[in-house]
């Protein structure tokens, strides 16, 4: 998986990992096995964009919508308790 865009890092997923990508970033399937499983959740009201490397005039006016979106509720993985909830507290 190529995460961060064109200019991105390459990582090597393993059964059983799980990543959450924080919104507006890139990401491209480079290789997958079978049972390779991606799952897009989006806040209610909300709906996907594709912004392409090829499309940079788009890019500007998604970067303000993204800076909108609010925070989840809970962690998309384990809930109210995940540990992404302990980053995305504002306290």
């Amino acid at each position: 998986m190529k995460l961060g865009g064109e200019s991105g890092a390459v990582f090597d997923f393993v059964p059983g990992d799980v990543v959450v990508l924080p919104d507006g970033t890139g990401h491209r399937c480079l290789e997958s096995s079978d049972g390779f499983l991606v799952v897009g959740a989006y806040p209610p009201g909300q709906e996907w964009d594709l912004i392409r490397a090829d499309e940079p005039e788009k890019k500007t006016e998604a970067v303000k919508r993204i800076a909108r979106v609010p925070l989840p509720d809970t962690d998309p993985v384990l809930g109210k308790d995940g540990p992404l909830m302990r980053l995305w507290r504002r306290e």
